[in-house]
C-alpha cells in the first residue's frame, strides 16, 4: 500500500486534495532452473589480457611495439572463462539472456519489455563440458586474413538459473524463449545472429 496526494488543475493551477491509498501489486518474483544442452559447438572468446593492452595503448597513443608471435595455446587459454573458484569454466550469463531477449522478435514480444521481464542469476554460468582448441581463419581489419586459436565445448550443458516476474510473463513464455533462443540465436562466436550455427542448444525434458 502506498499514500499518495491527489489533486486537480484549475486555470494550470494544481489543487490539492486530502491523501489517499493506491493499492500497487508488487511483482511476483518467481525463480527457476532450466537445463540446456548442447546441439552444436559452444566457441568462447573471452578478451584476452594482450588484446585489451593493445587497445588501451592504442587511445593513449603509446607506439606500437609490434606484433609478438602466436602462442596457440596461450589465445587458447585466455579465450575461456575460468571460474572465479578455479574449477572449471563459465560462458557470461548475460549472453543467454541477450539471446533470449532477441528470440523474443520472433515470438512477438517486445525487446524492451523483456529486459525487465526476468533475469539470469550470476555473472558466469558453469559449463559442463571438456574445452578443445580450434585453429580458424578470419578476415580482420582491412580483409587482412589472421589464424585465431580459441577453446569450444562439445559436448556440453548448463542449468540456467532465471528469476522472472509472474505478473509480467508465465513459466511457460520463458521456456519458449529459451528454446526459441537455442534454435535461433545461440550464444559464443559464429552464432545464427553472427551467420554462423554455433552456440546452439536444446532444453532438456
Amino acid at each position: 500500500m502506498v499514500t499518495a496526494t491527489s489533486g486537480s488543475a484549475t486555470n494550470g493551477t494544481a489543487v490539492l486534495e486530502a491523501p489517499g491509498q493506491v493499492n500497487v501489486p508488487a511483482p511476483i518474483i518467481e525463480f527457476t532452473t532450466f537445463r540446456l544442452e548442447g546441439v552444436s559447438p559452444l566457441i568462447c572468446h573471452q578478451w584476452s589480457e594482450k588484446a585489451k593492452k593493445e587497445m588501451l595503448d592504442k587511445q593513449m597513443k603509446k607506439a606500437s611495439a609490434g606484433k609478438l608471435a602466436k602462442d596457440p595455446d596461450k589465445d587458447f587459454r585466455e579465450s575461456l572463462y575460468e571460474m572465479p573458484d578455479g574449477d572449471g569454466y563459465g560462458f557470461p550469463a548475460i549472453a543467454f539472456k541477450a539471446s533470449m531477449v532477441r528470440a523474443g522478435t520472433y515470438l512477438d514480444l517486445k525487446m524492451t519489455f523483456l529486459r525487465g521481464a526476468f533475469h539470469i542469476d550470476g555473472e558466469l554460468i558453469r559449463i559442463e563440458g571438456e574445452p578443445t582448441m580450434r585453429e580458424d581463419m578470419v578476415r580482420v581489419g582491412m580483409g587482412t586474413a589472421d589464424i585465431r586459436y580459441r577453446g569450444q565445448f562439445m559436448p556440453w550443458a548448463v542449468d540456467l538459473p532465471v528469476r522472472y516476474n509472474a505478473r509480467a510473463i508465465s513459466l511457460e513464455q520463458v521456456a519458449n524463449l529459451i528454446v526459441t533462443a537455442g534454435f535461433s540465436v545461440g550464444v559464443g562466436e559464429w552464432r545464427p545472429e553472427r551467420d554462423g550455427s554455433y552456440g546452439l542448444w536444446e532444453l532438456a525434458s
